[in-house]
């Protein structure tokens, strides 16, 4: 019963006293809100980087030609010739990699895309019917290649969402023709806009058979009897086996290339899963930074909050003296300052995540704005708990300044 006793003065201080109340939580407001709002951004962007790794799809493995480099990424794929259509062939035996699911080889270079008097220089792959359910890439109008295309080297495209737009002006160029390079080709579908990362990402590619990219399009090189690939998706049947996809892979492409057991790997194997995790790791560094960032306007709120506490114990001298006259103990006087302190800064708490939850929506208005600011609920616990960590902190000094008054000297006081 004491405590609600010891809340009701603390409220009624609290009101008697409304300007100096809510200057003191201001910096408890900022700095809530600094702590949200940064939290925010930090797992806003882990959310869309995410989202964009997995658009390039799910449990992938992606095999570039070339050896990696000392930092593990794929080298220069465009000048290396060691990944063929004999590879992806040989990768789809099931017996040999039980824990694949599909191979899906390209082969891509630039080339003018032209309709009307609008043209694009534009990323044109080649592909096999596998390759738009591995790249998780879905139609939005008309259709995908089909086998039959594939096979007989049709002269069909399927368009990015992007690419379609700029060379169509908004028009459904389903059924149209337009032109790469010098030759004629048939549109046959438009993706649904997907995303990802880099200069070219599906939204911005063109898409044909495999067969006739190699052939009539770029003029592919051979190697050991084969047309080179620009890279090999592969994947998974399952992310749990995804690290023993992974090792089979290696297995046959070595013994495809004739490497030697002290011969380094003439091709680099990316693992999607490991990217993710990466990622996960370098975004939730991110938060933590600009959430500490944050924190410490959370301590200069602190600090604010300690220092109105020790002009209100100065100002109250007489009523202190008063109240341990008629027999209030040094524990009575003690709760009193530190729930003031504790009621100010939940109240600037509260204030600092509805400002924070303004914040998020204006930011979400900026068309340049690429991601969500993102608050959840541990961060908001994390918020007012350290709201409340701050005003149990910075009002035990000013609480005990207070039961140190002896009451004789209080009183004279004026």
């Amino acid at each position: 019963m004491k405590l609600f006793k010891y809340l009701q003065v603390a409220l009624e201080s609290v009101t008697a006293h409304k300007m100096r109340a809510i200057l003191t939580m201001l910096g408890i407001i900022i700095g809530v809100a600094a702590v949200l709002t940064t939290m925010g951004i930090g797992r806003g962007a882990a959310a869309n980087i995410t989202s964009r790794i997995e658009s390039q799809g799910t449990n992938l493995l992606t095999i570039f030609p070339g050896a990696s480099n000392s930092g593990g990424v794929a080298g220069a794929s465009g000048s290396a010739r060691t990944l063929t259509l004999g590879d992806a062939r040989a990768l789809q035996d099931k017996s040999l990699h039980p824990d694949v699911a599909l191979v899906a080889p390209e082969y891509s270079g630039n080339m003018q895309l032209v309709h009307g008097s609008t043209n694009s220089q534009s990323n044109v792959v080649g592909v096999t019917t596998d390759y738009f359910p591995v790249r998780n890439l879905s139609i939005a109008s008309g259709r995908l290649l089909t086998e039959e295309e594939i096979q007989n080297q049709s002269q069909v495209v399927v368009l990015g969402s992007n690419l379609a737009g700029d060379l169509f002006d908004g028009e459904n160029p389903v059924g149209l023709t337009l032109r790469i390079g010098a030759q004629p080709f048939q549109v046959v579908g438009v993706l649904e806009e997907s995303g990802g990362f880099g200069r070219t990402t599906p939204d911005d590619q063109a898409y044909v058979p495999i067969g006739l990219a190699q052939g009539l399009l770029f003029n592919a090189p051979r190697y050991r009897g084969d047309y080179t690939v620009s890279n090999i998706y592969v994947q998974g049947a399952d992310s749990n086996t995804l690290e023993d996809a992974e090792q089979q892979i290696e297995m046959t492409l070595r013994m495809r290339h004739s490497l030697q057991a002290d011969t380094d790997n003439d091709f680099s194997i990316l693992n999607q899963a490991s990217l993710l995790e990466t990622a996960s790791d370098i975004t939730a560094t991110l938060t933590i930074f600009l959430g500490s960032i944050g924190a410490i306007s959370l301590l200069v709120g602190g600090i604010g909050i300690m220092n109105i506490m020790l002009v209100s114990v100065t100002e109250r001298t007489r009523e202190i003296g008063l109240r341990k006259a008629i027999g209030a103990q040094d524990t009575d006087i003690l709760m009193q300052f530190l729930v003031e302190a504790l009621v100010l800064c939940f109240l600037g708490g509260l204030v600092g995540v509805g400002l924070s939850f303004g914040l998020a929506t204006l930011l979400a208005q900026f068309p340049a704005m690429p991601f969500s600011v993102v608050i959840e609920s541990d961060s908001l616990a994390l918020a007012l708990g350290f709201s409340l960590l701050a005003g149990l902190v910075f009002g035990i000094y000013p609480a005990m300044r207070a039961t140190q008054l002896d009451p004789i000297e209080a009183l004279r006081t004026e």
